[in-house]
């Protein structure tokens, strides 16, 4: 079954998605920040427009290539198209951010949205369709015996997220940008899941209220699992309101949440979300206990982790419930039939999942190295004088207080600096500061971006596309 129902008429493509894509992402809220972070404003969601018109979105990347720019910007939108269906309000209140309320969720934003919307979703999710295989002949039993082999993260053996944080140079910033990724999810939570609650469709439909008013509190704020999270945030000094690290959130963060909105805004995927969900509560009480010995081995008693200590109590029961309360009963009422879609829905969610792991764990590791990146700047910059590697090279002027929003690169770049002082971020909490003849090694899809701190500032962007080229 594809992804993107291939009858659908009116998805667009070419130049006029490409155009629709521009006029839906010029909306006053999508535009280019003058900070790095959004200070409670849930509307304010930087979709760098200006690149647009340059990218290729209909074509479907491979794995290979789901976390280059295109593929950013990408689930830069969805998120945006999406959450244009949830009802966020800052923490100060609205005054005097009415008229991005009103941006935010105008009928044409939401249109525009909408329109857009498949093409993105094919583009995002497209590349699952090779990456997963579920057919051949299924039955309740041999469904029951695919479960029961599911790993569910038992092993004391570190994960790769976990290794990249303990084994950082600095794990309480590893750990504060490993949090950021979750708030996307986190600080909106079960709001996807909400999607297939309404409706019509007996007993189930009951069972899966359940697991959303778990995930609410059971109607108290104080418990409700967002809450705690913004607590986990608040008490290692990071802040809670809605997307204020919107600049810091890595390509697969937004991947993995899109991807649930995506199964429930889509409700011919329905049962592809029935298998997600099974899969997450049930792999998510091995996280949240590693989560939690991982936060406070980093920060000590000062972190705040309920949100995880509660998830290993509470997680345990949903994964049974969703097993036995609403995988069985489904199957018994519709047949074997809608088993291949289940099945398809814990597989993509494994593959997203493994995705993510090699993304944040190359950011971290990306931050870390940037003194080393920085030194590499001169026998890399001395190569290319040398004519190792044929570089298109850009060549920019950009006053005081000019910010580059985050970004990253198709391939390796080098930044060298001809005159003035630029602050070269490369995620939370790590940043250089370049001057005159100064540079570093940009590395393919790494989140980074600049603001210049003098006057002004000359530099140079160069395209090299594997920077050991220059050093042979």
């Amino acid at each position: 079954m594809s992804h993107v129902p291939q009858h659908v008429p009116f998805q667009l493509a070419g130049a006029e998605l490409r155009d629709a894509i521009v006029q839906y992402a010029t909306n006053p809220v999508f535009l280019d920040n003058e900070d790095w972070e959004n200070h409670d404003n849930p509307y304010r969601r930087q979709l760098r427009p200006q690149v647009l018109p340059y990218l290729d979105f209909d074509r479907i990347p491979g794995r290979e290539n789901v976390l280059d720019y295109t593929s950013l910007a990408v689930q830069r939108m969805l998120t945006c198209v999406y959450e244009a269906d949830l009802v966020f309000f800052p923490k100060g209140g609205l005054q005097g951010k009415e008229d991005d309320f009103r941006a935010f969720y105008s009928p044409s934003n939401r249109a525009l949205g909408e329109r857009i919307r498949p093409a993105l979703e094919r583009y995002a999710f497209g590349f699952l369709d090779d990456e997963v295989e579920t057919s051949g002949k299924w039955t309740a039993a041999s469904l029951d015996s695919y479960l029961d082999s599911l790993d569910m993260g038992d092993s004391e053996e570190q994960t790769p997220t976990e290794a990249a944080i303990t084994g950082s140079t600095d794990p309480e910033r590893a750990a504060r940008m490993w949090l950021v990724q979750f708030a996307p999810d986190f600080l909106s939570e079960a709001s996807p899941m909400m999607r297939n609650v309404l409706g019509y469709y007996g007993k189930v439909q009951s069972e899966w209220f359940k697991v959303v008013i778990d995930e609410y509190g059971y109607g108290v704020h104080e418990t409700k699992h967002s809450t705690l999270f913004e607590r986990t945030l608040e008490s290692v000094g990071l802040k809670s309101d809605v997307h204020h690290y919107w600049q810091y959130y890595l390509n697969s963060s937004l991947l993995l949440n899109n991807y649930f909105h995506y199964l429930g805004k889509n409700h011919e995927l329905f049962f592809r979300y029935v298998g997600a969900l099974y899969y997450t509560e049930s792999s998510l009480v091995d996280f949240c206990r590693r989560a939690d010995r991982l936060l406070r081995g980093v920060f000590g008693d000062e972190v705040d982790t309920t949100y995880f200590t509660e998830h290993v109590h509470i997680d345990q029961h949903h994964g049974r419930m969703a097993r036995e309360k609403i995988i069985k009963p489904l199957v018994e009422a519709h047949g074997e039939g809608i088993i291949p879609e289940i099945v398809r829905g814990i597989e993509e969610y494994r593959v997203l999942l493994d995705v993510a792991d090699g993304d944040f764990s190359a950011q971290i590791a990306w931050m870390d190295d940037q003194p080393e990146l920085k030194k590499l700047h001169g026998p890399v910059f001395e190569g290319l004088k040398q004519g190792k590697v044929d570089a298109p090279v850009a060549h920019l002027v950009e006053p005081r207080g000019e910010l580059s929003n985050t970004h990253c690169h198709d391939g390796d770049e080098l930044c060298h600096i001809v005159s003035g002082t630029m602050r070269f971020e490369s995620g939370l909490g790590s940043s250089l500061t370049l001057e005159a003849g100064e540079g570093v090694v940009i590395k393919r899809n790494r989140l980074h971006g600049a603001n210049i701190e003098s006057d002004e500032c000359v530099y140079e962007i160069h395209s090299v596309g594997d920077y050991r080229k220059c050093l042979s």
